[in-house]
């Protein structure tokens, strides 16, 4: 019969090896319950686990977690005499990101990620204490800010409102210790971009997406592009807000007008019939056109002719009289009739005029009795200075006269010699 020493010693050999888990430790335990926030954990029968606080982690679901699950967990504290460890699923969770985040990054592979934060730098994904960053310059054209003057409050506006949306990226950088990870949503898309680039040509019409509007022109999006409708290419009349012709989210149709590697140049006015060839049909010059006054300068009045058009009054042409102040004559809004008097279609050049539909005002005569005066005064100048002439000839006798008298005395010495030669005789 056998003895209880010897029962227990066969028992005792019949029993699972003990192991004892260290600090730092990954270990996969049962989950025996949830009780709030904190889970108990079973691990391999012979230790009971505990996992609380923000040692949980940003990544588990507690509404989720039941009975049975299994977790793996880093183990942060031990006693082999109580039997109780401590446990991290935080810790755990980030070693398994950064193992997957290397594999992404050697194979390039295509995840998807939710942001949690942002600054005026980019987007920021934070799972289980780990910060993972979309640089703004990383973004695709649908969600880079366009904002006017790189104004940083405003980026940091329009960040904040992508928040909780979901992005499909590409890692581009990763180190050991998960300090610096990137991600890349242009990167993401760059194989169905230059797909997209190699459909598209010069002059094709396509209807593309209204992303951002600055001063200098509309950006517009689709198919994973995007191009700039600058504000020359808006309308054919002149554009100083490019926000009255399309809203952000709005499709508009646009004609491809450039490819130069990245940068694709579109055009909204082309699609339209030029309104100087329009204008060419309806008016020449000398005709009489109507329309109101859509802005004043200081160097004239402009008139809203067809298509937008912008016809010049300068400043000379609105009244026969002095013009001080334009605002005295006409006002922005006014409908008024001016005369054209120069057409120029081909050279985009129209100038109008109010004073030529005006009554040109008589020359002002100066009165007959000055006139009269001021020649009575011309011919009594004359007068006096034919008077004064006989008084230059008088002079002119005596100095005659004088240069005789300088002269006489030569006769005398000619007297004295004769009467010498006589005396001599």
């Amino acid at each position: 019969m056998p003895t209880e020493k010897s029962v227990f010693e066969e028992l005792f050999q019949e029993a699972a090896q003990i192991n004892y888990p260290k600090t730092g430790d990954l270990i996969e335990g049962t989950v025996l319950s949830v009780e709030g926030r904190v889970i108990i954990v079973d691990v391999n029968g012979q230790f009971t686990g505990i996992v609380s606080g923000k040692e949980l982690g940003s990544s588990v679901d507690l509404n989720s977690v039941k009975a049975g699950d299994k977790v793996e967990a880093i183990v942060l504290w031990d006693s082999e005499s109580k039997g109780l460890i401590i446990l991290s699923l935080k810790r755990a969770n980030q070693i398994k990101s950064l193992t997957n985040l290397n594999k992404y990054y050697e194979s390039k592979e295509i995840i998807k990620v939710v942001p949690n934060e942002a600054n005026k730098w980019g987007l920021l994904v934070d799972i289980d204490g780990l910060k993972w960053f979309i640089p703004v310059s990383q973004l695709t054209p649908i969600h880079y800010p366009r904002v006017e003057g790189a104004d940083p409050e405003k980026i940091l506006e329009h960040l904040e409102g992508l928040v909780g949306e979901e992005f499909t990226v590409r890692v581009i950088n990763v180190d050991e210790n998960g300090k610096k990870i990137i991600f890349s949503e242009k990167a993401a898309i760059e194989e169905k971009r230059g797909e997209a680039l190699k459909s598209l040509k010069i002059g094709d019409t396509v209807e593309w997406v209204v992303s951002g509007i600055l001063t200098y022109g509309l950006f517009i999006t689709f198919d994973w592009l995007e191009g700039l409708v600058h504000v020359s290419e808006i309308d054919w009349g002149h554009v100083n807000n490019p926000s009255k012709f399309a809203k952000v989210g709005q499709k508009v149709k646009v004609m491809v007008i450039g490819m130069d590697e990245d940068k694709i140049s579109l055009s909204m006015k082309r699609l339209q019939e030029n309104p100087w060839d329009v204008l060419a049909k309806k008016y020449k010059l000398g005709d009489v056109v109507k329309a109101p006054v859509s802005r004043i300068a200081q160097f004239g009045a402009f008139l809203e002719l067809v298509g937008g058009i912008q016809g010049l009054i300068h400043l000379s042409e609105i009244s026969h009289g002095v013009v001080k102040d334009i605002k005295d004559f006409i006002t922005v809004g006014e409908t008024i009739e001016a005369k054209i008097i120069n057409f120029e279609p081909k050279a985009k050049r129209i100038g109008l005029s109010l004073k030529a539909l005006q009554e040109k005002p008589a020359p002002k005569k100066a009165p007959a009795k000055k006139d009269e005066a001021k020649a009575d005064d011309k011919k009594v100048e004359k007068k006096e200075t034919k008077k004064a002439a006989p008084k230059k000839e008088a002079k002119a006798e005596d100095k005659k006269e004088v240069k005789a008298e300088k002269k006489a005395p030569a006769k005398k010495t000619e007297a004295k010699k004769e009467t010498k030669k006589t005396e001599e005789k």
